[in-house]
């Protein structure tokens, strides 16, 4: 299998977390999103969306959008499990998991700013307010459901990691690159350490891609 995607993209991250965990061994790509590369026309024959990640499986088959990735990584390599046994369970981390993936970077990734800045005149500035203000929306929601409930552990479910740490941790990189005050989810940055802590999360941090930059 193949990974198309880039190293400061969340949605990648997310992926490149889930394999690490699973232990699945993929060919990496990258699709420079500040240069545009993913707007290329053979891309575009992959991703109609044009937008990172892809997955191409070994029969060329191609898989678009992290949490439908994540959920065929799930489906075909269970071990370890992204969601819990029980029904309810598996409904908190999913509603977890769209917190960050469906309600804050949505509204506030990098074509988002780009589009402020470039048709309403917006600076850099009131971009990254912008930015701030929805991350700082979603992270309060995520703190109130995971600050005090039992079923909240080391990770934000339970023991083990799940898919809603994986879309979490990308998101807290992206609130430290626009400064958002971590002081007020004391839950949330400790859900964090502990996931940086895991091998997996921390060899799919951005810094550590082939195509990192400065």
């Amino acid at each position: 299998m193949k990974l198309i995607g880039y190293f400061r993209s969340s949605a990648a991250f997310r992926v490149r977390i889930a394999l690490n965990l699973k232990g699945i061994e993929v060919e990496h790509a990258t699709r420079h999103l500040r240069r545009g590369e993913h707007q290329a026309a053979d891309y575009a024959a992959l991703n109609p969306q044009k937008l990172v990640p892809a997955l191409v499986l070994d029969d060329g088959e191609v898989l678009t959008q992290s949490l439908a990735i994540l959920e065929y990584l799930e489906e075909t390599h269970p071990a370890p499990p992204l969601l819990p046994r029980d029904p309810v369970g598996r409904a908190r981390v999913r509603a977890l998991a769209l917190i960050p993936t469906a309600d804050i970077h949505p509204i506030q990734n990098l074509r988002v700013m780009s589009y402020l800045r470039s048709k309403y005149g917006q600076s850099e500035e009131a971009t990254f307010a912008w930015s701030r203000h929805w991350i700082e929306t979603g992270f309060d929601a995520y703190e109130a459901m995971v600050a005090g409930d039992r079923r909240t552990g080391a990770f934000s479910h339970g023991a083990e990691p799940s898919m809603a740490d994986l879309c979490l941790v990308p998101q807290v990189f992206n609130a430290g690159r626009f400064k958002v005050d971590m002081s007020r989810y004391p839950t949330i940055r400790r859900i964090f350490d502990t996931c940086m802590n895991h091998p997996a999360f921390d060899a799919a941090q951005p810094a550590k891609q082939p195509d990192a930059e400065p």
